[in-house]
């Protein structure tokens, strides 16, 4: 059976509650699609968080990467088309403030996704989930992480499917935040969703 890494965050910033480490819990051990899912948490920290994305990678030798991450406000789930060789944003969950320096100085501007994520959205939407393909992951660690995984997997020369998809707050979150939401059962069934199509 094929192996599926599933990543998710630990909170961040102003949020006290992320979904998508609920989500990486929830489905960790589950099989589907022919993956055995291994979900596992990343922290938010630039100076560790690609490191460590890399260790489970060789920890567990997935045959697929798929990492969420939490874009409150957004009212979608959203693949994420490219990551760009940037560091920026706000600071980590260590106070550290990147200024826009380079993931890998040696690295591509960027990356296209090889998660099949035009299907994604489409098999998406025709279960009722709205669904769009994002053409920014941001230069916060979304896409750091997302550049770590399709760098790695370049580098070494392998054909697996990797990338991130973002998706909203939860309903628990939105209590806490006003923002757009799904319930956390909505979130997770459009990661299996996800899944189905590698």
């Amino acid at each position: 059976m094929k192996k599926l890494l599933l990543t998710g965050f630990e909170p961040f910033l102003e949020f006290p509650i992320n979904p998508t480490t609920a989500i990486a819990q929830s489905l960790n051990g589950k099989t589907l699609n022919n993956y055995e899912i291994i979900g596992e948490i990343l922290s938010v920290d630039f100076n560790k968080t690609g490191k460590q994305l890399l260790e489970f990678i060789e920890k567990h030798n997935p045959d697929a990467v798929i990492s969420l991450g939490l874009a409150a406000g957004r009212n979608c789930i959203t693949p994420e088309r490219i990551a760009i060789n940037c560091n920026d944003g706000p600071v980590d969950n260590n106070g550290h403030k990147p200024n826009g320096e380079k993931i890998f100085t040696d690295g591509p501007d960027g990356y296209f996704s090889t998660l099949p994520i035009q299907e994604m959205v489409t098999k998406l939407q025709e279960s009722k989930i709205p669904a769009k393909i994002s053409n920014t992951a941001g230069a916060y660690l979304c896409n750091n992480v997302m550049y770590h995984g399709l760098h790695h997997f370049k580098q070494q020369n392998l054909d697996r499917p990797s990338g991130f998809i973002h998706i909203p707050a939860s309903h628990e979150l939105a209590v806490e935040k006003n923002m757009p939401s799904f319930s956390h059962e909505d979130l997770e069934k459009a990661v299996k969703i996800a899944i189905s199509c590698l």
